[in-house]
């Protein structure tokens, strides 16, 4: 029991650390899902949702007892699900690393882009992924374009 709760202890920071960050949004459907269990998930989604705008606002004020109130809520909400189905400490050992690693790339430094290879004389884009958009650039040719000279 004692590593159970270890373990939602570990959770719930996981879980409020990423209410408060700009990942949230890309990570609360997948919360959602494992924590609802036998509830819709949207409705476990707005439950989330609420805690994340209790949690913003404790921090806006500077509340931090009201922070740790939601972290406690979250842990025990947690301790009660790994003890009702011991086969999620499993999942949830491996949500929470996931979490943290999530945790741990919004806290390292900025992005740093470098350009090798000379001069650019035209637009750079660096992205992940581009898919539909083309680029087009005009090639003039001095030769043509330049008047010829009567004799």
């Amino acid at each position: 029991m004692e590593e159970l709760a270890a373990l939602a202890a570990s959770g719930a920071a996981s879980l409020v650390g990423l209410m408060i960050s700009d990942s949230w949004n890309h990570v609360r459907e997948t919360v959602a899902r494992f924590i609802a269990r036998e509830r819709k998930p949207e409705d476990t989604m707005a439950e989330l949702d609420r805690a994340r705008h209790r949690l913003i606002a404790a921090q806006e004020r500077g509340d931090e007892g009201a922070v740790r109130d939601i972290s406690a809520e979250w842990q025990s909400y947690l301790y009660l699900l790994l003890c009702t189905d011991p086969t999620t400490a499993e999942e949830l050992r491996a949500m929470s690393a996931s979490l943290d690693n999530m945790l741990a790339g919004e806290q390292s430094p900025g992005v740093s882009n470098v350009i090798n290879g000379g001069v650019q004389h035209g637009p750079v884009v660096q992205t992940g992924q581009i898919t539909g958009t083309a680029v087009h650039t005009i090639h003039m040719r001095l030769a043509e374009e330049q008047p010829k000279a009567s004799s």
